[in-house]
């Protein structure tokens, strides 16, 4: 299980301003995502939260790039792209993965990254935080951006 050893993270966030940027792309798994996220960031007391909905995970970049700048602590990026018959799926992870990577160290905002890549529905499933699922990759990825940013606070920008 790819889930096996990952911390248990317990974060007090309350004040931070954090966006959430999800892609449109399989809906199902999406608001699997979208409410794994949500239910981090309540858990780690964050109330100022902001939404935005892309078309697809190539877009998360672009987007986190333009919220970098506009006063948030954290951004929580999430999306799933299935693997197909062709390469497209490869360029597609690359380009989110490095894409948001960039963002977030050319700005110093943590960007958690919810970007599910897949072989099959299946797997995406498994890890959407939907009843039943294996995992909850959304209250993952948005407990990591929050608990970076309260690690880095110590350090101004």
């Amino acid at each position: 299980m790819s889930g096996e050893g990952a911390p248990k993270l317990e974060v007090d966030a309350a004040g931070l301003k954090v966006a959430i940027i999800a892609s449109q792309w399989h809906q199902t798994v999406m608001d699997g995502l979208l409410d794994g996220a949500r239910r981090g960031l309540a858990d780690a007391g964050v109330t100022d939260v902001t939404e935005l909905r892309v078309p697809g995970v190539f877009e998360l970049t672009v987007a986190a790039a333009r919220l970098a700048t506009a006063g948030f602590d954290a951004i929580v990026t999430l999306g799933v792209v299935i693997r197909g018959g062709t390469p497209h799926f490869d360029y597609v992870c690359e380009a989110a993965t490095t894409g948001l990577t960039l963002v977030s160290e050319r700005t110093g905002i943590p960007v958690g990254f919810g970007v599910l890549t897949c072989d099959n529905d299946e797997q995406a499933i498994a890890r959407s935080g939907l009843p039943g699922s294996s995992e909850d990759k959304g209250h993952e990825a948005a407990t990591a951006a929050v608990a970076t940013a309260v690690t880095l606070s110590a350090w101004s920008r």
